[in-house]
C-alpha cells in the first residue's frame, strides 16, 4: 500500500466523527484528529481495504457489524483502577443503601448497575467495598450488573488479572485477601468477586441495548459523559432515569453534573459526595 492510499483528509475525518457519533454518542474534537486517524489506518490496513473511501464502505455496510465493534474497541479509552474516586464508595455504604433499605422489600434483591465497566475495576471495588465495610451484606442480596461497548475490555474484565498499576490504591490487607499474586507480577481477583459481577456489552444510546435494563437501585457512571455532546448527554440521563427504581441514585465522575445535563433528578448532598436521585413515585 503506498503512502497516499494511507491519507486520511479532513473530509474524511468529519464523514467518520459524525458516523461514529451517531452509532455511540462520542463525538470526537478537532484536537482528537490525530488519535482518530491513527487508528483509522491501522485498521485499513488490517482489513486490506486499501484506502478510507473502500474502508468506509465496508463500516457502513458490513451486515455483521464486526469491524464497526473491532472499531469501537480501538477508539474507546479505558483508563481505571481500583478505588478510583473512593468517597463516592463510602457515600455507598454510608448514605445510599442504608436509605434504600429502608423502603426495600425484604427478600427483594439491592441492583447496581456499573457502566462503563471499563476492565472491571469499578465494579470489582463495588463488590470488594460492599464485602468489606457494608454490614447489610450479610442480610441483603445484591446483584451487580457491569457494562461496556467494548468487547475486548470485557474479557479482561471477566479475566479479572490486573497490573500492580491498577491495584496500588488498595490497602494491602484487602489486596492479600482478595487478590491472589501471578509469577508474571500481576494480580488475580478472587473467583467469588469474578462470580459477583455480570459482564454485558451494551451501547448506552442505542435503544434496543438499554430497554432491558431495569429495576436499578444504584447506577455509577463516572467520566463518560464528558466524551458525549448535550444531545447525547440528554438521552444518556433518560436511559438511566428509565433503569432506576423510584428513588434510586446515580453517581457521576466529580468533573460531571447531572443538574446540566437533565431537571428530572434531585441533587442529593450527602457527607461523602454529590449524587443524584430518580424522585420517589416517578
Amino acid at each position: 500500500m503506498s503512502m497516499a492510499d494511507n491519507t486520511i483528509t479532513y473530509e474524511d475525518f468529519l464523514k467518520f466523527r459524525e458516523f461514529f457519533y451517531r452509532k455511540t454518542g462520542i463525538h470526537f474534537e478537532d484536537s482528537k484528529r490525530y488519535f482518530v486517524d491513527k487508528r483509522l489506518v491501522e485498521r485499513i490496513e488490517a482489513t486490506g481495504s486499501g484506502n478510507f473511501r473502500s474502508y468506509f464502505t465496508m463500516l457502513r455496510f458490513q451486515t455483521s457489524g464486526e469491524e464497526l465493534q473491532t472499531l469501537i474497541n480501538s477508539m474507546t479509552v479505558n483508563e481505571t483502577y481500583f478505588f478510583r474516586e473512593e468517597h463516592q464508595f463510602k457515600c455507598l455504604v454510608n448514605s445510599l443503601l442504608p436509605q434504600i433499605t429502608k423502603t426495600k422489600k425484604p427478600g427483594s434483591p439491592i441492583r447496581i448497575w456499573s457502566i462503563p465497566s471499563s476492565s472491571g475495576e469499578e465494579p470489582y471495588s463495588i463488590a470488594i467495598y460492599l464485602t468489606e465495610f457494608w454490614t447489610g451484606i450479610a442480610i441483603w442480596d445484591v446483584e451487580i450488573m457491569a457494562s461496556d461497548i467494548d468487547t475486548n475490555i470485557l474479557k479482561k474484565a471477566r479475566a479479572g488479572k490486573y497490573s500492580p498499576r491498577s491495584v496500588q490504591h488498595l490497602p494491602e490487607r484487602l489486596l492479600s485477601r482478595h487478590f491472589k499474586r501471578l509469577p508474571d507480577g500481576d494480580y488475580q481477583i478472587s473467583d467469588d468477586f469474578r462470580q459477583a459481577v455480570e459482564f454485558t456489552r451494551v451501547n448506552l444510546l442505542d435503544p434496543d441495548d438499554t430497554r432491558p435494563y431495569r429495576g436499578f437501585d444504584v447506577i455509577f457512571c463516572r467520566n463518560l459523559l464528558i466524551y458525549f455532546d448535550d444531545l447525547s448527554r440528554r438521552r444518556a440521563a433518560d436511559v438511566f432515569f428509565d433503569a432506576l427504581n423510584p428513588g434510586g441514585f446515580i453517581c457521576l465522575g466529580h468533573s460531571e453534573s447531572m443538574s446540566r445535563i437533565s431537571s428530572v433528578f434531585k441533587v442529593c448532598k450527602f457527607p461523602e459526595a454529590i449524587v443524584y436521585q430518580k424522585p420517589e413515585g416517578r
